[in-house]
């Protein structure tokens, strides 16, 4: 069994009925995208009714791409988010000034852009970096090679093209903090297939059973 269990984050939640399946599967969080361009987008309130609904210690995720303030402390009013999850090329120093707890996402096409990650305090998301305007979302997963031998003192987890037919490969690699899936689990953006969100945390499960 491995030392730390890995968490398990089904992202670009749409529907009520998607969020509900997920937290019966037993996932730790899901999250809502706040960034307009995305085929999964979700208006506050509307998120804010699905949030609602969850059962209790699933947390709530809002992603958001290069947001102003205003915008971040908008949502907030109306959405009881537990983690900001910032995906565009937020600082340092913005990512310190949030009220909730932050996970910063690092795209990663080269060992280069690892360098960026060891500018932030606070966990780290690793993704495939996309096409220029394009911030996730695109099924693609990056070399993790790259990452041998990469630490960083917080937290360390895994997005990008993850699926049932690379996530048990992906935590043989390393132990990670968590796994962050959003089209690996869809049948279309923004709506998730029950079967594959089971396939993936019993892959996920069975993993770490191996272990």
């Amino acid at each position: 069994m491995s030392a730390i269990r890995t968490r398990i984050k089904i992202c670009g939640i749409t529907r009520l009925e998607d969020a509900l399946a997920a937290s019966t599967l037993g996932v730790d969080a899901v999250g809502f995208v706040f960034y307009d361009k995305s085929p999964r987008y979700i208006e506050p309130m509307k998120a804010a009714a699905i949030i609602r609904q969850l059962p209790p210690f699933v947390s709530a995720v809002g992603l958001f791409v290069n947001p102003e303030q205003s915008l971040i402390d908008e949502v907030l009013s109306l959405c009881p988010l537990g983690v900001i999850q910032l995906h565009g090329d937020e600082s340092p120093d913005f990512c310190q000034a949030q009220s909730r707890r932050v996970l910063k996402a690092i795209a990663v096409h080269t060992a280069s852009d690892l360098d960026k990650a060891r500018q932030y305090a606070c966990p780290i998301l690793l993704d495939a970096k996309a096409p220029h305007g394009i911030y996730g979302g695109t099924g693609k997963s990056f070399d993790w090679s790259l990452l041998d031998g990469f630490e960083h003192a917080y937290p360390l987890s895994l997005a990008g093209g993850l699926d049932t037919s690379n996530i048990q490969a992906a935590l043989s690699h390393r132990q990670w903090f968590a796994v962050d899936v959003s089209s690996g689990v869809e049948t279309s953006p923004g709506v998730k297939d029950a079967a594959k969100m089971h396939a993936f945390v019993a892959a996920v499960q069975d993993e770490e059973r191996n272990v």
